[in-house]
């Protein structure tokens, strides 16, 4: 296998923070390590398989080169862009929310 290192941006690791928090507020511990899990999985994939996520958010935010996956069970979608060696990890949103406006440029790592 060929995995690359994932490396999430202060502004997802932020993202996935809410997350859990809100989870283990709303719905328990069970639930909000689940997310995580569904979360990992998502992160094993995008590493091995960095090309199967969606150019979607791409192309209507004019963003060359941005993929997105969604996790199982989760209404959350990890947006990363594929990089020599490792995979760049924008944000970790909930689908809900208003993406265009929260996918400009995000921070550096």
């Amino acid at each position: 296998m060929n995995d690359k290192t994932i490396i999430p941006r202060q502004l997802a690791r932020s993202d996935v923070e809410t997350a859990v928090d809100y989870y283990v507020g709303e719905a328990g511990a069970e639930v909000a390590l689940s997310f995580i899990d569904a979360l990992q999985a998502a992160y094993d994939l995008i590493a091995n398989h960095p090309e199967s996520g969606s150019l979607r958010y791409a192309y209507e935010l004019g963003l060359p080169g941005l993929r997105s996956m969604s996790l199982e069970q989760y209404p959350y979608l990890v947006f990363y862009r594929d990089h020599t060696g490792y995979v760049d990890v924008w944000r970790v949103l909930h689908a809900k929310l208003d993406i265009p406006h929260l996918m400009q440029e995000p921070d550096s790592h």
